[in-house]
């Protein structure tokens, strides 16, 4: 893969390019917990797998913007996931 004509990233990219990463990385770090503890694996792996389709998508239809609103939407969707599951296992005492 020849990537000597791709564009350089803006720092606003590049740091939504970071929070969406950083999220689908917890979401697998989660994926790889749940599969030890065998609890949420249904649901740990279909936040996988909603992130891997919505991450695509978004950037697809953006024309790989990372900056582009639609991407900035899947990364707060997704983040609003972590602050979920994060208030579920301070609510269940885990």
């Amino acid at each position: 893969m020849d990537t000597s004509e791709a564009p350089d990233l803006t720092s606003e990219q590049k740091r939504w390019a970071f929070f969406g990463s950083t999220l689908f990385l917890t979401a697998v770090g989660f994926l790889g917990y749940a599969l030890g503890e065998s609890a949420m694996i249904p649901f740990a792996a279909g936040w996988v797998v909603l992130q891997v389709f919505g991450f695509v998508g978004s950037l697809r239809l953006a024309k790989g913007d990372f900056a582009h609103p639609l991407f900035k939407s899947q990364v707060f969707l997704h983040l609003i996931v972590l602050m979920l599951l994060v208030a579920l296992f301070l609510r269940s005492g885990a």
